[in-house]
């Protein structure tokens, strides 16, 4: 893999500057180059190896000075410091670059790589549809506003769709009749933003008061070219109802762009569920079914605006004449934005922190062959540029204030770690949602560890646990490596024993050698049973931990896959412990943000090992990597109307190691974080 880049840095003033540079990444080398060598002999201006404990963060899309990049950061996970962010002017490069560091880091050959080849993503999921059709529509009902899905083949690359949708620039007035005025409130992330939409009247009943929409918008692109834009409505204090217009709610809406004919076609799909407010006697439901439909044809007319194009696609610089703020709100003012969808007025908290909004520049090391070294640190005034690193090669830029601190990274969403990280927020819940520092604690009743998620088969108790169905989820075939298909899971290595939901002031690790738990008991009695524990912890000033517990009857010796994974480095377990999620029962743009693909949970998170003779934890550090704010928030809404379903599998990357079997399965329904236990009643 190599092309240009943005090589993106920052000085001691807070100015960010990015330079253009040539990287070729050959085998494990990452080389720079000033401009495109003219042989293979021409020496790099700086070199960094890309090894095993390199980690690849999605930082999304960012517009500066009517240009947009999309940011990605290399970095080293046994040293913060040790990290390199770059830009790309398109989605389609920053992606494919993502995809060579990776599998550069796993040092293993691209056909065995989880998501390695091109073929288009299938979800490792086995789940009903829930939309019927009707009149060439797709719906599902929600309460009295029906969730309305239209599809249509659009003749576009994937890519250039994306950019049309997420644009409020002139061309936008070539295809969406529904808009009047659009703009970005404020940016979040290079996923998020906070945008406004006042919708033109022309298209509305007659006699209908004007609308507008202020939503929350998140996109993501999966690894086969697939892109997700999501929507819900939300409150912000800087954009305040409109004399002359209604402020209508979006309960579930976005987009799905597929490519079908990769750079040709692609199919779209746009889904709508709206309360639009009407109070009238003579605009009942079936009007406000209507109007969504209507605005759903919004799919014809892009449909068209693409067949007028004749392959004349200019999107390079899509966002450049968007109308945006880039004010920040004050973290008090911050308090203020609520989402609308479920709870109307409660509030909840997005997970900005102080640390969130500041630019620090790396600490230099001085280490041979680093990433940071690939940043040109020596000069650190950034003295005058070149004559050949004028125009588009340098662009400088205020002081960004709420870019990423040193310690939190982007991870794409196209994986299955979103379900991990989407607990991130539990620690931080307005007022209004639940105060969870201030829950009682009910009773004086003590728990031993093990003992505090209680378990229902049947499923009718909230906040419970039982054990999912394994022909839900798929596994890598024994042809796998010849065909890549993938069958159903039939059964468990492990069976789950117990499940832990605690709270604490801290984060609490190595829970299976605390006496009196489950692990310990069963020590104590002379049990070979090993067990397996995987700990999910969510840091905050209350931290969170889900443990869930699985149990091995036969000896570890007799089940080579998992032996071999207990007794590996920490290296080799990152790279081999996979998840699976799936939410079975919640809100379509939910499931949408979630996804249904396996995830290299080690790739996405950082994970500490604690081993015992008996057995081996997991505990999953949900803050080491930050994910995009509106799908944490989004699925922290919905959290006690959730049932989430999991499954933990070894991949098999050999011959010897398929087919795949599962570890084990796990079903929570209805998650409460009030009913959490304090660990000091443990």
């Amino acid at each position: 893999m190599e092309g240009w880049l943005y090589l993106i840095r920052s000085n001691r003033f807070g100015l960010q500057s990015s330079r253009k540079r040539y990287f070729a990444l050959k085998e494990n080398l990452l080389n720079c180059y000033k401009n495109i060598p003219k042989s293979n002999r021409e020496e790099p201006l700086k070199t960094a190896l890309i090894d095993s404990y390199i980690r690849v963060a999605d930082n999304g899309r960012e517009s500066f000075h009517r240009n947009v990049f999309y940011i990605f950061t290399v970095y080293n996970s046994s040293n913060h410091n040790d990290q390199l962010k770059l830009g790309a002017r398109s989605s389609e490069e920053a992606a494919k670059w993502i995809q060579s560091l990776k599998e550069a880091a796993m040092k293993i050959d691209w056909t065995v790589f989880s998501t390695g080849h091109t073929k288009r993503m299938a979800s490792d999921v086995i789940a009903p549809s829930p939309w019927k059709i009707f009149d060439c529509k797709n719906g599902q009902h929600w309460d009295d506003h029906p969730a309305i899905m239209a599809v249509g083949v659009v003749d576009g690359p994937s890519e250039a769709i994306f950019q049309t949708l997420m644009s409020f620039g002139p061309s936008r007035s070539e295809w969406d009749f529904c808009l009047a005025y659009g703009s970005v409130v404020e940016h979040l992330d290079g996923h998020t933003d906070i945008i406004h939409k006042k919708l033109s009247g022309d298209w509305l009943p007659w006699g209908m008061k004007r609308r507008d929409l202020l939503l929350r918008r998140y996109w993501r692109r999966e690894d086969d070219g697939t892109y997700v834009i999501v929507y819900h409505s939300v409150y912000h204090p800087d954009c305040q109802p409109k004399r002359g217009y209604i402020r209508v709610s979006l309960k579930s809406g976005g987009y799905v762009i597929s490519p079908s004919n990769p750079g040709k076609q692609a199919v779209v799909k746009h889904i709508l569920a709206i309360d639009w407010r009407i109070w009238k006697p003579y605009s009942l439901t079936s009007s406000s079914k209507y109007i969504t439909i209507k605005m759903l044809a919004r799919v014809a007319a892009l449909r068209e605006f693409f067949q007028a194009k004749h392959g004349n696609y200019l999107f390079s610089n899509f966002s450049s004449r968007e109308r945006t703020r880039e004010k920040r709100l004050s973290a008090q003012e911050k308090e203020y934005i609520k989402e609308e969808v479920k709870m109307g007025a409660d509030s909840i908290k997005g997970d900005d922190s102080e640390d969130d909004l500041e630019v620090l520049a790396p600490k230099h090391a001085n280490m041979g062959g680093s990433i940071v070294q690939l940043n040109d640190a020596a000069d650190e005034f950034f003295d005058l540029p070149d004559e050949s690193d004028c125009d588009e090669s340098e662009i400088v830029w205020p002081p960004k204030e709420d870019a990423e601190s040193q310690d939190q990274r982007h991870t794409m969403l196209s994986t299955a770690a979103v379900l991990v990280k989407k607990l991130q927020d539990l620690s931080g819940q307005r007022k209004g949602y639940f105060d969870l520092k201030e829950a009682s604690i009910n009773g004086t009743e003590l728990y031993s560890y093990g003992t505090t998620l209680p378990s229902d088969s049947t499923c009718t108790t909230n906040c419970s646990w039982t054990t999912a169905d394994p022909s839900t989820f798929l596994v890598r075939s024994e042809s796998y490596l010849k065909d890549h298909k993938k069958i159903k899971g039939s059964t468990t290595l492990m069976k789950m024993v117990a499940a832990d939901w605690l709270k604490s002031d801290k984060r609490e690790d190595d829970l299976a050698s605390r006496a009196g738990g489950i692990v310990q008991r069963y020590a104590d009695q002379g049990s070979s049973n090993f067990f397996f524990i995987i700990n999910i912890q969510v840091p905050g000033l209350t931290a969170y931990s889900l443990a869930l517990y699985y149990m091995l009857d036969t000896p570890l010796e007799n089940v080579p896959i998992l032996a071999n994974y207990v007794k590996g480095d920490d290296a080799y377990k990152n790279s081999r412990f996979k998840l699976i999620p799936y939410i079975s029962k919640g809100s379509w743009i939910v499931k949408q943000s979630v996804g249904k693909k396996a995830c290299l949970l080690g790739q996405a998170l950082e994970i500490n090992y604690f081993s015992g003779r008996n057995y081996l934890e997991l505990c999953v550090d949900v803050g080491s990597s930050t994910v995009a704010r509106g799908v944490a928030s989004l699925v922290l809404s919905y959290l006690s109307k959730l049932v989430i379903e999991m499954a933990f599998l070894i991949q098999g990357n050999s011959q010897e190691e398929l087919p795949e079997f599962l570890l084990g399965t796990c079903r929570l329904n209805y998650l409460d974080a009030t009913k959490a236990i304090h660990v000091r009643l443990c």
